[in-house]
């Protein structure tokens, strides 16, 4: 069967005269990010009825603030997880299947500066290449000083005593997302974004639904359920602590919040295709330099953090040592003044028992799902790259605790996202301009009026129209962080393009398109720490 690539509407007042209408869903899943959006798809495919709510934009906390990339994890593999290492690497393929416009391989190199770094870390990664088996994207190879320097031209030469190639994946977090929801939508979800989950609704000390409401307009909903999933990612023990107080049953806090924090610079930095990756800093942390939509992204850093802000800051130590390690590894260092943005996404790790949640790097990146006593469902942890393999585990807990019957899995093992392309895709992650994002539905941006009107920042006045009417979009940065994601990459540039994005925003959608608080929140993304 031709699939059938004409992009369906997201008129809000539709979505919203679907959700006041009077009918008990059999899942309602509160968390528009990637854990909440694959639990919808899966479900939906399923043939259950679903409803998703989410309190601001999808993907607006962690899911759009990732280090894009799709990967097994190498560091999980030298912590002995190889179970998790295993199933990210499974994943890893069925992702890149699934949304090849979204998603494409990508190969990393070690620089060594020591003898022994090579054959070390080389056979770590033949273990990694041997767990992947027919998963894998490519072999890992080890390379002399000249090959190093030809994939890493802005590497450091003095030292330099050759590298290790390995293959993962890389991806557009926020516009996966988005496909998520839209894929689900097609599978008959209704996903509200902006309607924010206020309180749940028990019956009997059972849960069997939730209150919301639409933060544009105020107006309450109450959403019945037969099944109520706590998907908010570090926002997941609020909702928890709330059922325990309406049943009276105390829970213990089981998020431990790391916060991951992100500089973007200029290409020039490491002009390759390939990606920068350090495996062991000076402080036992990993570095990345991943080139990303005509930029490089550096980081991560891996620091706890117990305020849970929507748009956490950077500490002032963390852009020290993302700049300071750089410096170890570039021929030329970028300074605080290179900075065309930094971002900053908080994890929710899932500590144990016994821990103080002080050293987020020694927790588990696997997931958990937990059911109350009154029926609901939390899932938090885990990461984007296992998203899919989360949202069965979810279903499966579900019909474990009789929420649901049980009904077969597997149905998003083969299947393409909104956007699939029918044919091959040429893979631009690289391009700056970001067409090959919309895959299949390009052709229908393209028949938008101003196609050809740029707005600054690789926007078109047609992107910001299609936006609007088939993608969810509300507010400027809706369509410049996360629909296109010129926020991401350059936030003064993301401020010159808001007022026109605002001009259009508002003809489609009638409603304040949020000019001002936009550039505020581009001067965060360009203030440094301590200034």
């Amino acid at each position: 069967m031709t699939q059938d690539h004409t992009p369906l509407n997201t008129s809000r007042a539709d979505l919203l005269a679907r959700l006041e209408e009077e009918r008990t869903y059999d899942l309602a899943v509160i968390g528009g990010g990637a854990t909440g959006l694959g639990v919808a798809l899966d479900a939906a495919v399923r043939g259950f009825s679903v409803v998703l709510v989410e309190s601001h934009d999808f993907a607006k906390g962690t899911s759009s603030r990732a280090t894009k990339l799709v990967h097994g994890g190498v560091r999980y593999l030298a912590q002995g997880n190889i179970a998790l290492v295993r199933e990210a690497l499974h994943e890893r393929t069925t992702l890149l299947r699934n949304a090849p416009h979204l998603a494409q391989p990508l190969a990393f190199v070690m620089p060594s500066y020591r003898c022994w770094e090579s054959p070390f870390y080389g056979v770590g990664l033949k273990m990694y290449d041997a767990l992947a088996g027919s998963a894998g994207l490519g072999a890992t190879e080890f390379l002399g000083v000249q090959r190093t320097l030809q994939c890493l031209p802005t590497a450091r030469p003095d030292g330099l005593k050759g590298g290790v190639k390995y293959w993962d994946g890389q991806f557009d977090d926020a516009r996966l997302a988005l496909a998520l929801a839209r894929t689900a939508a097609r599978h008959g979800a209704l996903l509200v974004n902006y309607c924010a989950a206020r309180s749940l609704v028990h019956d009997a000390g059972k849960v069997s639904g939730v209150l919301c409401e639409d933060t544009e307009t105020g107006k309450a909903y109450k959403i019945r359920a037969r099944c109520v999933v706590n998907a908010t990612g570090v926002w997941v023990d609020a909702l928890r602590q709330q059922d325990s107080e309406a049943t009276h049953r105390p829970v213990r806090p089981i998020v431990a919040p790391s916060q991951g924090v992100h500089v973007v610079v200029d290409r020039e930095f490491l002009p390759s295709d390939h990606a920068l990756m350090v495996p062991k800093t000076a402080d036992g942390r990993v570095l990345f330099a991943v080139p990303w939509l005509g930029k490089v992204i550096l980081g991560t850093t891996d620091s706890p953090r117990n305020d849970l802000d929507r748009e956490p800051e950077p500490f002032a130590q963390e852009l020290q040592f993302i700049l300071g390690e750089s410096a170890r590894y570039l021929r030329r260092a970028p300074g605080p003044s290179d900075i065309r943005s930094i971002w900053v996404g908080l994890r929710p790790l899932v500590k144990p028992e016994d821990d103080d949640g002080n050293n987020t790097k020694s927790l588990s990146r696997e997931h958990t799902v937990l059911v109350s006593r009154s029926g609901l469902v939390t899932v938090t942890g885990g990461k984007w790259t296992t998203y899919r393999a989360m949202a069965e585990d979810v279903l499966d807990k579900c019909f474990e605790k009789g929420l649901l019957p049980g009904r077969p899995a597997g149905g998003t093992v083969r299947l393409p996202l909104v956007g699939t392309p029918s044919g091959p895709v040429q893979h631009r992650m690289c391009d700056p301009q970001g067409w090959h994002s919309y895959g299949s539905e390009e052709v229908f941006v393209r028949d938008l009026p101003g196609a050809a009107a740029s707005l600054g920042g690789e926007v078109t006045e047609a992107m910001v129209r299609f936006a609007a009417r088939f993608e969810y979009a509300r507010t400027v940065e809706d369509v410049l962080a996360r629909r296109r994601r010129v926020l991401f990459l350059d936030a003064r540039q993301a401020a010159a393009a808001a007022p026109d994005v605002a001009r259009i925003l508002q003809e489609e959608t009638g409603v304040d398109p949020g000019l001002e608080a936009f550039l505020r929140l581009t001067e965060r993304y360009v203030a440094l720490p301590g200034k």
